[in-house]
């Protein structure tokens, strides 16, 4: 009886060390370009809910501090805003590095300003980031279902 109750302990164990172990965080990089994954970002939001002439724009040296708030090692980078006086920016990135994704997004977060248009502010700011992606999201009502997009791409 003692070696049956030493065995299931030993087994009670050894689950429990495994079942708590750290588990690797890693992700895969998503595929596509930075267009067609803003593509998906937008998926499922009515046309008429969008601001007005939404478009992107590509991000280079000059105007990415303006769009991402950080000055973070990027391979490619692209904003979707519109012309509106509405608080609506959704900017994609594309890091030279996916180790380097956690340390963007604590660089963008702190340093985001959700008041950049003067006039309106977002009610919503994401910073999120999946294998070699970043994205920072900061719009009103559409923020939580681009977020879910987000989250949502493999």
């Amino acid at each position: 009886m003692k070696k049956v109750l030493c065995l299931v302990s030993i087994l009670v164990v050894s689950f429990l060390l495994v079942g708590c172990g750290e588990k690797s965080k890693q992700t895969k990089n998503i595929e596509g370009t930075l267009p067609e994954i803003m593509e998906k970002l937008y998926a499922g939001i009515n046309e008429d809910e969008l601001p007005m002439m939404l478009d992107n724009i590509t991000l280079n040296d000059e105007n990415f501090k303006y769009y991402a708030f950080a000055d973070v090692k990027y391979k490619e980078a692209i904003a979707s805003e519109g012309v509106t006086a509405m608080a609506h920016s959704v900017v994609l990135i594309r890091l030279e590095d996916a180790k380097d994704a956690s340390q963007a997004v604590e660089e963008i977060k702190k340093n985001a300003d959700p008041r950049k248009w003067v006039c309106v502010e977002a009610e919503n700011t994401y910073v999120l980031s999946k294998g070699d992606l970043v994205v920072l999201i900061m719009a009103n009502e559409l923020a939580p279902k681009i977020k879910e997009n987000f989250e949502n791409l493999n």
